[in-house]
């Protein structure tokens, strides 16, 4: 018998999480803008305060919103070389102070955080701390080697934690994420039925293979298939070069590298370049 493709054919009877934050269900495609924030203090690269981290952070920010950003999300880019699993209390401190000022740049726009390299745990207790929306997991079912080493999913802890600390955030869960190699031998499309049928995902995120790599619109057709109602967004490399292809097949993107300045990764966001994709996001809309 053929296998079902219902995402939630394994949990049948137990109801879906309702609801979804209002830049998941709104308009589509939808537009979040990444702030990667410059090392923060205890990360190798660190200057040793953390003013100028957010004083970035707030620039980049109002750049973003100023270009038109739907949702923010806010990322420890400069901590390179990351935690394979829990960072350590400088880092939430420094994520929670700088996700604090990216809100209040935001103009009332959702802000979520994602804690490289995969640190869920600690991205739910910011959102609890700071009034956050949504995180973005990197390795949140299965298992992926990396850089880091072994990156291990755990969606049984971040779910339970969610629900005591922060039930109303939204995980947004990477389906091979992009500079790793999923260890089981599953499919893209297996991965994300798993993800949002098992992992209990409230939205999908496909990469290329690197940061500012863009996925294949294969994969992002299959994906697609795969998440049922759930969303699914490009996690790189979406340009305007390349969004009138990719949109339509997806409900919105994240994206960092091509609205910085030069489209060079972790410049300063430039409110035209925000402007310019933008513009093919409301092209798309109409």
């Amino acid at each position: 018998m053929e296998p079902s493709r219902d995402p939630g054919a394994r949990l049948r009877g137990v109801p879906r999480r309702p609801g979804l934050p209002t830049f998941l269900s709104g308009a589509s495609p939808t537009f979040v803008g990444v702030v990667h924030l410059l090392p923060t203090p205890g990360s190798p690269r660190s200057a040793g305060s953390l003013a100028p981290v957010l004083a970035r952070a707030v620039e980049d920010a109002r750049a973003l919103v100023a270009g038109g950003c739907d949702a923010l999300l806010v990322e420890n880019f400069g901590d390179a070389p990351f935690h394979p699993r829990s960072v350590p209390p400088e880092t939430v401190a420094a994520l929670a102070l700088a996700v604090d000022a990216v809100r209040s740049a935001s103009g009332g726009r959702p802000v979520g955080v994602n804690v490289l390299r995969n640190d869920a745990r600690a991205a739910i207790g910011i959102c609890a701390a700071t009034g956050a929306s949504f995180v973005r997991v990197n390795v949140h079912a299965g298992a992926a080697a990396s850089d880091q080493g072994i990156l291990e999913g755990r969606a049984h802890e971040t779910l339970r934690e969610r629900a005591r600390l922060a039930p109303g955030v939204a995980i947004l869960a990477d389906a091979h994420v992009k500079h790793a190699t999923p260890l089981g031998k599953e499919t893209l499309g297996e991965a994300v039925r798993e993800l949002v049928g098992r992992a209990l995902a409230d939205a999908v995120v496909v990469s290329g293979r690197e940061t500012g790599s863009p996925p294949s619109a294969s994969d992002l057709r299959e994906a697609r298939e795969a998440a049922g109602d759930a969303p699914v967004l490009v996690g790189s490399g979406l340009s305007v070069e390349n969004a009138l292809d990719l949109l339509p097949l997806v409900d919105g993107a994240i994206v960092g590298t091509s609205l910085e300045r030069g489209g060079r990764t972790a410049e300063p966001a430039d409110p035209e370049r925000v402007a310019r994709l933008r513009a093919v996001f409301d092209r798309l809309r109409a």
